[in-house]
């Protein structure tokens, strides 16, 4: 989706790469499966720190290094900072004109970018552990979508944007993401005490397999007491997602993406995602597991 929101000197690189863009987004989780340090990218459990806005972080990595230490961040999630790292990664690739860095680099700052706009992503309640509610996590950002957004939902959002304080972009996207993980929580349990306990669940095929999960009708009344959130939530993700493609673009000096080098991935780049592959085949995750 978010490809579509890009101008037409971008659209002639990402359009045709869609499908690469598409696969290699979930790089980052399958990278999850491989080496331990990828964990804490995809999230921070800011509620850690104290109470919203969470003025007792430093939003700058060096500031908040000095102050609580590098393990201590990598212990409770780095994604905000993360996301800027990635955002210079690919402004580089681009300077440098290497097709095969812009759309592994796109990729994954996606995939980063959509993790910070999920509520959850920042609490340290991240799944309902604490609060017997297993499970929630996959329901808000998996089950959700995956039963509306084809049928239900407009994805039509304009034109991405140059973002000038990146820092700031992704710092107001965790605190609107801190501020609705509360919501999360509390209307999934209001919800399940209302709600017949035979009709929470249903059970459905999937692959050849029958599995339990949400039902259709607790979904749709989940959704609906939450007002859109989900939906909200996916389109600012989508617009964030082209919106730092293209800031990046900019910063690089809005180089011809018809005069790209470097259009074939190298071989440690081919190493790197068959060993991905095997690693999230294998089915166990190194380090925590949010």
């Amino acid at each position: 989706m978010a490809v579509f929101l890009l101008p037409p000197k971008m659209m002639s690189l990402y359009k045709p790469n869609i499908e690469f863009i598409t696969e290699h987004a979930v790089d980052p989780d399958k990278r999850r499966y491989a080496i331990p340090e990828e964990g804490p990218r995809h999230y921070i459990d800011i509620d850690h720190y104290g109470k919203y806005p969470f003025t007792e972080v430093p939003r700058k990595w060096e500031d908040a290094v000095a102050k609580f230490s590098e393990d201590t961040l990598n212990a409770y999630g780095i994604v905000p900072w993360w996301i800027q790292v990635m955002l210079r990664r690919l402004t580089y690739a681009f300077k440098d004109k290497n097709q095969a860095k812009i759309l592994k680099y796109s990729a994954e700052l996606g995939h980063y970018i959509a993790d910070s706009h999920v509520p959850l992503h920042t609490s340290t309640n991240h799944d309902g552990q604490y609060t017997n509610q297993k499970g929630i996590h996959g329901f808000w950002e998996s089950r959700i979508p995956e039963l509306l957004a084809d049928t239900d939902w407009d994805f039509f959002i304009g034109k991405a944007q140059y973002i000038k304080d990146p820092g700031k972009f992704v710092w107001n996207t965790i605190l609107e993401s801190a501020a609705a993980a509360d919501t999360v929580l509390q209307f999934e349990k209001k919800l399940t005490d209302e709600f017949p306990a035979d009709q929470k669940y249903s059970f459905e095929k999937r692959n050849g397999i029958t599995i339990r999960q949400y039902s259709t009708a607790f979904t749709k009344a989940y959704d609906a007491m939450m007002k859109g959130m989900v939906e909200r939530r996916m389109r600012q993700s989508i617009f964030a997602v082209a919106s730092f493609w293209y800031t990046a673009w900019v910063d690089a000096g809005q180089p011809d993406l018809n005069t790209l080098s470097d259009k074939e991935f190298s071989e440690a780049d081919k190493k790197e995602f068959e060993s991905l592959n095997n690693s999230w085949k294998s089915g166990t995750i190194k380090g925590r597991e949010h």
